[in-house]
């Protein structure tokens, strides 16, 4: 959706706000970030997956360096990759099953105080809500 957002909600912070794209399919995921040059401050790209798993991924032909948050089925902030090294082969995961994986700018999430059990809300047409939430 064009007016897709992720909305991460920080303990004891201001909710952010993260304009994003959207990888659903399998070769819009393997794609991802490769060969951006540049991304906006408050932007990202939001990774979504059918069912949890122990989600890895690199950085090949990715020339931004990049924090990942890896969020679980709950939307809860599983944990995150942060300062992900651009042009690399190298595996980023965090330990457990997740589902979605925001990637934004490295920096992004120490400057906004992210981090693990952290809340998260998707907004947008056709996006997956928290269970027991309804629209």
């Amino acid at each position: 959706p064009e007016d897709a957002r992720v909305v991460l909600m920080p303990a004891g912070g201001a909710p952010v706000t993260v304009k994003v794209e959207i990888a659903r399919t399998e070769a819009e995921r393997r794609r991802g970030l490769m060969f951006r040059q540049h991304m906006d401050a408050n932007a990202g790209m939001l990774f979504l997956f059918d069912e949890p798993s122990q989600l890895s991924f690199w950085m090949r032909n990715t020339y931004i360096p990049l924090d990942m948050i890896f969020i679980e089925p709950n939307l809860r902030v599983l944990g995150i990759v942060e300062n992900a090294e651009p042009m690399t082969d190298s595996s980023r995961s965090v330990p457990g099953q997740s589902q979605y994986v925001l990637e934004v700018n490295a920096g992004f999430s120490r400057q906004h105080g992210l981090g693990p059990g952290m809340a998260v809300r998707f907004e947008g047409e056709g996006l997956p809500q928290a269970p027991g939430v309804t629209r």
